[in-house]
């Protein structure tokens, strides 16, 4: 699979009848396993493209392609927001199901999948457990795992982590690495945080500007698999610095205390 975003542009018009041009000319191509950050200043377009890209907002101009396919049953993208939009009145297990369900997945491949992603992102012990008896970091994972289980082709995040405290945020950072490590699924991640998108990504998209454009991108060439204290080392020090120098802000504008 390739998912490929071909000079896309994108414009909204505003109450007074103007138009607000959001996104320029954008061009990126996701590659198979491939996890792929984008940063930049509030603003400049980042959510916007991850709803193009997952069919939740048409394009002014341009077009996003999805290549190569492995197969036609599986669905192009599955998103995890901020706001995980867990169901309530569903148990964990059932969150994670509900997209099988839509599918029609036999009942024991749901149970028997939702087992194994609920072993995956740490919740054993909680699968009947409804989404306000679990703390912030495990509905995070319950959203991960819902995620998960239809095989999209490529999973989209959109600052999945920032309701987090400092803590957590980094708990779930190591989580994430090792579920991507672990099920190779191609990824498109929303951060404004910067030192987390150097510890996850592989390439690291930089886009600013109104309208937005990616003004570069930054292969990142850290070993896998990345444990804490990658983050204190001179390497990734270097890709920190590059990034700010890349956005021209100050450190504190990208979450960095």
């Amino acid at each position: 699979m390739r998912a490929v975003i071909n000079h896309i542009c994108k414009s909204f018009e505003n109450p007074d009848k103007t138009v607000f041009e959001a996104l320029q000319n954008i061009s990126l191509t996701i590659s198979e396993g491939e996890f792929v950050a984008v940063v930049g200043r509030s603003g400049c377009g980042k959510s916007t493209l991850l709803n193009i890209v997952a069919g939740l907002l048409s394009t002014t101009e341009g077009e996003v392609v999805f290549e190569d396919l492995a197969s036609d049953d599986r669905p192009l993208t599955s998103v995890v927001f901020q706001d995980l939009a867990l169901f309530p009145w569903r148990s964990i297990k059932k969150n994670i199901t509900y997209g099988l369900e839509e599918q029609k997945v036999p009942s024991r491949m749901r149970e028997t999948l939702a087992g194994e992603l609920i072993e995956l992102v740490g919740l054993k012990g909680f699968e009947e457990h409804y989404p306000h008896q679990l703390s912030g970091g495990m509905k995070q994972r319950a959203a991960i795992a819902r995620a998960l289980a239809v095989n999209p082709e490529l999973l989209l995040m959109d600052e999945p982590f920032s309701a987090l405290d400092a803590q957590i945020r980094m708990d779930m950072q190591l989580e994430l690495s090792r579920i991507y490590e672990t099920t190779g699924q191609s990824f498109l991640y929303i951060t404004h945080y910067i030192p987390e998108a150097v510890f996850l990504a592989d390439r690291v998209v930089i886009m600013g500007g109104r309208p937005g454009k990616i003004q570069s991108i930054v292969s990142i060439d850290l070993p896998r698999p990345r444990e804490e204290k990658v983050k204190v080392s001179p390497e990734f020090v270097d890709y920190l610095d590059r990034i700010w120098s890349e956005v021209r802000g100050k450190p504190q504008e990208f979450g960095v205390d």
